[in-house]
């Protein structure tokens, strides 16, 4: 889990302008925003309305994460070392 410093702010600004304050989630605890997504998880399973993966939708995301994640990299829009591909 990354590591929070509340002294900076997230949002980036630009000279001139005036730094904008955290509100909603982002202002929140991080443990309090956990506690908060666990519970609508919980409260999900319970109506029956969360999502439940079948074994042939969750076999076919690990293959699309793991095409994704193997995938050259390109930079400013040039072909990465090694790959002729255009």
């Amino acid at each position: 889990m990354a590591t929070f410093d509340a002294t900076k702010n997230a949002a980036s600004t630009q000279v001139g302008e005036k730094p904008r304050s955290r509100r909603g989630f982002a202002a929140m605890d991080p443990a309090e925003v956990r506690k908060l997504a666990s519970k609508g998880g919980k409260a999900a399973h319970e109506q029956g309305t969360a999502h439940q993966f079948t074994s042939e939708e969750a076999r076919l995301a690990g293959h699309k994460g793991g095409i994704a994640s193997h995938r050259p990299r390109r930079l400013n829009g040039s072909p990465a070392q090694g790959d002729e591909r255009q």
